[in-house]
């Protein structure tokens, strides 16, 4: 297979799935899984992997700075095996340093966390995408007043990161309506799903759109078709605006999936 080839290192927006269910041979979740497995090997392994994870939330930017993270079993109600999953990656210090640097010369408020561990949002995608648990990652939080502009200018902060051999991943969900997921699909629901994935698609990939016309949509996002249908609350929509505002273009790439009776989408830039 060829692979991608430039000068700069990848951007995923990725969907984690529901829980640890990806890791627990849910059938539902088998599109996602290779997806995943897929996407991989369109660029090189890289050398670490900054996440942005949906269930990080805080009142400025929060940055794992550990040497070896904890993990996080953030989900409720899962069988025993759901509590005993590993994925011993190790942090990257340095690595978070320099992201606070990067945030703060920016203006950006940010924190380093030596205690806070890896959520699932990192660690069952990674244990999909990356199962040797042998690159160094470091997360990193949402803001919690969910502002899709102070996102996307979170992106436009790191942006430099790219220049390195680093993989970045928004973790998150296009679709991200819990009660929706576990019932009986109807017309009208998968009319809405369909509409705002659509605009999620053609937003982020039309090569037509100018970067500041691109970025207006992703801020005015609530007025997509089915947006909030879609997201009751947008944080798992947000890990994808600091993909864009690393990347700044069209996506390379969009793969779109049926997931748990819902269709989501996953981009590469």
């Amino acid at each position: 297979m060829i692979k991608t080839k430039c000068s700069l290192s990848p951007v995923l927006y990725i969907p984690h799935g529901g829980g640890p269910l990806p890791l627990l041979g849910d059938q539902a979740h088998q599109e996602m899984i290779d997806s995943l497995q897929h996407v991989v090997t369109l660029f090189d392994k890289p050398a670490a992997i900054v996440v942005i994870s949906a269930h990080w939330e805080a009142e400025k930017v929060m940055i794992t700075s550990a040497a070896s993270p904890s993990l996080i079993y953030d989900y409720d109600g899962f069988p025993k095996e759901s509590y005993e999953v590993q994925y011993p990656a190790p942090g990257e210090p340095v690595l978070a340093h320099k992201i606070f640097d990067l945030l703060t010369s920016n203006r950006i408020e940010a924190e380093l966390s030596e205690e806070r561990g890896f959520d699932h949002g990192l660690f069952v995608p990674l244990k999909i995408m990356y199962p040797d648990a042998d690159i160094p990652c470091v997360q990193i939080s949402l803001l919690n007043a969910l502002n899709p502009q102070e996102h996307i200018q979170m992106g436009r902060a790191l942006a430099a990161l790219r220049e390195e051999n680093i993989l970045i991943v928004g973790s998150g969900l296009s679709f991200h309506n819990l009660p929706a997921f576990f019932s009986q699909s109807n017309p009208e629901a998968r009319e809405m799903n369909e509409a705002f994935e659509a605009w999620l698609i053609n937003t982020c990939s039309n090569p037509e759109l100018n970067e500041q016309a691109r970025a207006l949509k992703l801020v005015a996002w609530e007025s997509a078709p089915g947006a909030r249908f879609s997201h009751p609350r947008e944080e798992h929509l947000l890990p994808l605006h600091v993909c864009y505002g690393m990347a700044e273009s069209p996506t390379k790439q969009v793969f779109t999936i049926e997931l748990m009776g819902k269709r989501v989408s996953c981009y590469l830039w």
